[in-house]
């Protein structure tokens, strides 16, 4: 419990004493939105690894050179734990937001910190708002930003890493409307740290891999309607191998 204790400190100091910082970032934008992003992802990879070192998670990062240097991609990852984009952002790329459920939009000047990374809030079960956040996803991609989604939709419940949740094809229409390169990214182990003892904040070893990225350009008609089994595959096999890192 102290372990959890001082991470909501560190979080809560942080956007307390970095509201001078928001108000600099909100002129920057006006004039420089690209500046502004950049800022503003540094700044919060900064904080995901002051939050990752206090949950004491040792994280052994595979596959980054699968991220292209010089282009937006669309990253799709397994979803087990609230800790699984604390400490998978920090490596990561380029300006890169990510998308999340629309309470997470609501938190006070985290809000703002995620607006300037792009991110996206919407509600799953409203199928309007689904659909303008596969377009906005798809405009960031096409203007320098990349995105970080869940295709799962939800955390998975289970003890295991394994089996994953069908992937939602539709989150994939982000990368197909605009052939944008899609990376899955496979987590191993984070539900560790806090999901299964909750409210304990437990010190776990991670396995984070970037696999080998997924090109839409280069695929059928068909494999495109079916990009989520593509991409879950990949990722499950990569969460098998890597048990052998923990």
């Amino acid at each position: 419990m102290l372990r959890t204790l001082l991470l909501l400190i560190i979080a809560i100091l942080y956007l307390i004493l970095t509201l001078p910082v928001l108000l600099i970032l909100a002129l920057i934008r006006k004039s420089n939105p690209d500046k502004c992003g950049r800022i503003a992802n540094a700044m919060i990879r900064w904080i995901f690894r002051v939050l990752g070192a206090g949950a004491g998670a040792k994280i052994t990062v595979r596959g980054l050179e699968n991220i292209p240097e010089d282009q937006t991609v669309l990253y799709v990852a397994n979803h087990r734990s609230i800790f699984d984009i604390i400490l998978v952002h920090p490596y990561t790329k380029g300006r890169t937001g990510f998308v999340a459920k629309d309470s997470l939009g609501k938190v006070p000047l985290f809000n703002i910190w995620c607006k300037y990374i792009g991110c996206l809030f919407f509600n799953r079960d409203n199928m309007r708002e689904g659909i303008q956040m596969i377009r906005d996803g798809a405009d960031l991609l096409a203007n320098g930003n990349s995105v970080f989604i869940f295709p799962e939709g939800t955390r998975g419940k289970e003890e295991e890493d394994l089996p994953l949740l069908p992937f939602h094809e539709g989150s994939f229409r982000i990368a197909t409307r605009n052939n944008s390169l899609i990376v899955p990214v496979a987590i191993n182990n984070t539900a560790a740290i806090f999901e299964k003892q909750m409210p304990a904040v437990k010190s776990r070893r991670v396995v984070i891999e970037f696999c080998p990225p997924v090109d839409p350009a280069s695929l059928s008609r068909e494999d495109k309607k079916r990009l989520g089994v593509i991409c879950r595959e990949q990722i499950a096999a990569a969460i098998s191998a890597n048990q052998a890192y923990l």
